[in-house]
């Protein structure tokens, strides 16, 4: 071995033996569950109308199978929506927004992108409240008299809300919580929640394209009473004569789904049940970001995005490289690290959001085996060693 100025190592280290047996690090779309193959899917429904009995039976029943594992009163309406977290959000917005002042948090680039819908698209001069990458706003000085939209974790921040706490009971305005991220890792306080949106592409692993919309009931009382002064694309509507259109939550979908898509996430909703539920998908996703977070204390050339340790997110665990170089080289050296732990199988996918600071991003969520996590470590070590500064 030949030796180095790498901080905190005098030689480089070897190419580990071990590798992750599932490299999957992605955080969207994430891991496919443990045991997981195309072959186990359930096919009846393929090939089938989406409103034929079996079709809208299988929708049914990936609802049902989502409210029993969040613990989901029966208060809340769930409904299959398409284009993903994105599409479940904007058809929020645009449906609700304007019956009164809004608030937008914002401390991450989707959090950011739910400004510009407000300020740009939708034109309702909303208050901004923002805070930089590794770090939340003000959480106590948010105005609840207004509609309130925010990330509950910060997919490419590493940055999370440590609880709903902060969120009053008789606040007037709808929060508007997007928790793509968070579903399924996090306890989630429905009763504070109007309208939560996420995407089975995450925590559960799923395929892309769809999204998940729970609607409240002042959330529905708001579809029912409010009338925006634009105009709705046919699958941002969700009322019909004033009233809710029942049947997008119940399994009749705005528009075509892929059967094969939700036999997916099924598959991936049965997979949680057996292992018992939220409570066992919660402590998957908080070993792996604890088994993480050992790695990243065992180095001083790598820390958390987020100083505080209370908002760090168990699910998208943000990493900083703690070294004197610049952006722009920090920057390469992350892209470098991906390149070479993609081309020897040991990690896919790990650099950060391109619009986050340089830094690696690690999925921690539930589909991700702690095992897995444990043996990324010496591969780190190994990458950081090719391209550190000498």
């Amino acid at each position: 071995m030949t030796d180095t100025t790498v901080p905190g190592a005098t030689v480089a280290p070897a190419k580990p033996a071990e590798k992750p047996a599932r490299p999957h690090f992605s955080s969207g779309p994430c891991a496919k569950p443990p045991g997981w193959s195309p072959e186990k899917l359930a096919t009846d429904s393929l090939g089938r109308s989406h409103r034929s009995k079996l079709g809208k039976g299988r929708l049914k029943h990936a609802i049902d199978l989502t409210r029993e594992i969040l613990n989901v009163p029966d208060t809340h309406r769930i409904g299959i929506v398409p284009a993903s977290d994105t599409g479940a959000v904007e058809m929020a917005m645009w449906s609700m927004l304007g019956a009164r002042p809004v608030t937008c948090l914002a401390w991450e680039s989707f959090g950011e992108g739910w400004v510009t819908d407000a300020v740009k698209q939708l034109r309702i001069d909303p208050v901004v409240m923002k805070a930089e990458y590794g770090a939340l706003p003000d959480l106590a000085a948010v105005d609840q008299s207004h509609d309130v939209i925010f990330t509950w974790n910060g997919t490419t921040s590493g940055v999370r809300v440590p609880d709903g706490e902060w969120i009053r009971e008789d606040r007037e305005g709808l929060t508007f919580a997007d928790a793509t991220s968070a579903v399924f890792a996090m306890e989630l306080p429905w009763d504070k929640l109007d309208v939560t949106t996420f995407s089975w592409q995450k925590v559960m692993g799923g395929e892309g394209g769809h999204g998940i919309l729970i609607l409240g009931p002042r959330a529905v009382e708001r579809l029912e009473s409010y009338t925006p002064d634009r105009p709705l694309p046919k699958i941002f509507r969700m009322t019909k004569g004033g009233k809710l259109i029942e049947g997008i939550f119940e399994g009749a979908t705005i528009n075509t789904p892929s059967m094969l898509a939700v036999e997916d996430y099924i598959f991936a909703l049965e997979w949680a049940k057996s292992i018992g539920g939220l409570n066992a998908l919660i402590a998957r996703s908080t070993a792996n970001a604890t088994a993480l977070g050992r790695i990243v204390e065992a180095r001083d050339w790598l820390d958390h995005l987020p100083v505080e340790h209370a908002i760090r997110s168990n699910t998208s665990v943000c990493l900083k490289l703690v070294t004197d170089a610049d952006a722009d080289a920090q920057a390469a050296m992350v892209k470098k690290m991906a390149s070479l732990l993609e081309a020897e199988g040991a990690a896919y996918d790990i650099a950060g959001y391109r619009d986050a600071p340089p830094g690696l991003r690690i999925w921690c969520g539930a589909t991700v085996d702690t095992s897995d996590i444990e043996a990324l470590g010496p591969w780190l070590d190994w990458a950081w060693a090719q391209v550190a500064p000498r």
